[in-house]
């Protein structure tokens, strides 16, 4: 799989798929046998009913007649059997090239960059992961076996007809451009809908997935209708596709049921004729009318399968649409790096999300190590993405960022990264208990570590003084936490990580002052040693800085120490005579 999957260039849908039967050949192979016997099977029953009628029965052969019932029963044991095998085994084989898919799909992401994720979205990304790959799973299964057994029966079962009667069975077979056209136009109009209904489920995952993530804003703007018309809108889009999806296949089906019954009118008077005339018995007008459903329900069911061969098709596309997305990849020179003193130098750095507007325009900022150095300025400066730079969540495209005088470039994203700590505005916390959140710094952490760490960020006691201890469940993404214990947790899991270079993305702007004086403590503690890099919005946090740096429309307008910057009365004095008019205000109400 992992060889496959990094291939470059357009892949061959039809090899990539078989791939992931390399692994279950052994299973596909017996699958098929079984397929074959299964189909073998289903032949016996008209042919023993027109021994039966034309020489049994007429001539009062008992013995046969029972022994013949006995062997059917044994046919039919054998037939279950098989029907069994392609029921479980097959459905397991299916189930777990679906598993495979679904881990190759997981990894893939994990490597995406954070471009990807900007322009998709989570329910969109979760409906691929499920519902597309259960389309594929099935058609893993069902394809091969339903394109088996229908097309050995349809050769089987016009031979036999032949035998019997080969007049009728060719008036049989001159149904079947009827039958084909009338499936394909009804299939025509049933995969666009499907496709349609299929994007509309998407839509309403991702906004089931919102909507359940944000509900705590819902309640508190009281939203609930504004949300449900939102979902519903999705919802009856949902249905009107499908609707007209289940219309086609009405169609089809209503069609299709209609052709085989005049087919099998034109049959039974065709043959009564036959038989008037001499040239059919009737043991062999009555073996044929039982055989005709041998021949027309295969077809219909070849017919049915480009149905699911669609739905697989189209699930199997979107898989790949995401599995072609090209991931972060080391340069050929990358290499690890184990633990860099923390020196960041930005050289003549211009960054752009889309390739035309620039975010950032000629930065050149030399940070030594173990300095602090604060970002300040309007929303949409690009101070958060001059700090996203220097892990690689974004690809550099003009200038250079050097850790330690080596070009990022030259180091190895795990390795660059294991040496960075951030801690953001909005934390993201995993479902899990303490212990759990804060070894996410280091998984493979002692207790001991974990204890420290949640020590020096200023929880322990907290998590002490609850019925578990480190082992309670913080609910989904922290919920039953306050902001100053999810910032706790946070930097708590970054002491874990004890990286050289810290990035503090307007850590604490969410919480009230009297939190903020304590998490301040923690990110103090967190700060020693490292170089650290903050972005701020309350100027108050940052006056010790060794330099802060004012950044406007992407480029640097002020640089110097707190003291400086308010000497020259340039845009940081704004910012900050600003902010303490607002503080004051805010205080008079």
């Amino acid at each position: 799989m992992k060889k496959e999957k990094k291939q470059e260039g357009k892949r061959n849908l039809f090899a990539y798929f078989i791939s992931y039967y390399k692994p279950h050949k052994v299973t596909f192979i017996l699958d098929m046998l079984a397929s074959l016997v299964f189909s073998l099977c289903g032949l016996f029953y008209p042919m023993l009913t027109r021994q039966m009628l034309n020489d049994f029965i007429p001539n009062g052969m008992v013995l046969q007649i029972v022994l013949f019932g006995v062997g059917l029963v044994g046919i039919y044991i054998v037939r279950a059997c098989m029907n069994y095998y392609i029921n479980y085994c097959g459905h397991v084989m299916g189930v777990k090239m679906q598993a495979a898919m679904r881990s190759d799909l997981f990894d893939h992401l994990q490597k995406l960059p954070y471009s990807f994720y900007d322009n998709h979205e989570t329910g969109q990304l979760m409906a691929r992961m499920t519902n597309d790959l259960f389309t594929v799973s099935e058609l893993a299964h069902h394809g091969p076996e339903n394109l088996f057994i229908s097309s050995f029966m349809i050769v089987g079962s016009f031979i036999y007809l032949c035998t019997i009667n080969w007049l009728l069975a060719l008036i049989v077979f001159a149904f079947l451009p009827v039958i084909v056209l009338v499936s394909v136009k009804a299939q025509n109009d049933m995969n666009a809908a499907f496709d349609k209904s299929r994007q509309e489920t998407g839509n309403i995952n991702a906004t089931l997935e919102n909507s359940i993530s944000g509900i705590r804003v819902t309640k508190a703007y009281a939203n609930d209708a504004y949300e449900q018309k939102k979902f519903e809108k999705n919802n009856s889009g949902y249905v009107m596709w499908r609707s007209k999806a289940y219309k086609a296949m009405g169609r089809f089906s209503a069609s299709m049921s209609f052709t085989t019954q005049i087919c099998n009118a034109v049959v039974l008077i065709a043959g009564g004729l036959f038989c008037i005339k001499g040239a059919l018995d009737y043991g062999d007008l009555v073996a044929f009318m039982l055989s005709i459903s041998l021949f027309i329900s295969p077809v219909e069911n070849l017919l049915m399968f480009s149905e699911q061969l669609q739905d697989g098709v189209t699930g199997f596309k979107r898989y790949v649409e995401v599995m072609d997305e090209k991931i972060e990849e080391d340069s050929e020179n990358a290499k690890d790096i184990e633990k860099p003193a923390g020196h960041v130098r930005f050289e003549d750095v211009s960054f752009s999300y889309d390739g035309n507007a620039e975010v950032l325009k000629d930065i050149n900022i030399d940070i030594p190590a173990g300095k602090i150095y604060a970002f300040v300025g309007a929303s949409g400066g690009g101070k958060t993405t001059l700090c996203h730079l220097i892990p690689k969540f974004y690809k550099l495209e003009h200038g250079m960022i050097y850790i330690d005088d080596l070009p990022i470039s030259e180091i190895s994203n795990r390795s660059l990264r294991k040496n960075i700590g951030i801690v953001q505005q909005d934390v993201f916390l995993f479902t899990g208990t303490f212990r759990e959140n804060i070894a996410y710094g280091e998984t493979d952490a002692t207790e001991e570590d974990i204890i420290s760490a949640a020590k020096r960020a200023n929880i322990h006691d907290y998590i002490m003084s609850l019925p578990s201890g480190y082992d309670t469940q913080i609910g989904e993404r922290g919920i039953k936490l306050s902001g100053g214990q999810k910032q706790r947790l946070s930097i708590a899991r970054v002491f874990l990580k004890d990286p050289s270079i810290l990035i503090l993305d307007e850590a604490t702007s969410a919480l009230d002052n009297a939190t903020e004086v304590m998490v301040q403590k923690s990110l103090f503690e967190l700060c020693k040693g490292r170089t650290t890099l903050i972005v701020a919005h309350r100027l108050s946090t940052i006056k010790s800085a060794d330099e802060i740096i004012v950044v406007e429309g992407g480029q640097i307008k002020e640089r110097g120490t707190h003291k400086q910057l308010l000497e020259e009365g340039g845009s940081y004095k704004k910012l900050y005579e600003a902010q303490y008019k607002e503080y004051d205000e805010a205080k008079q109400i």
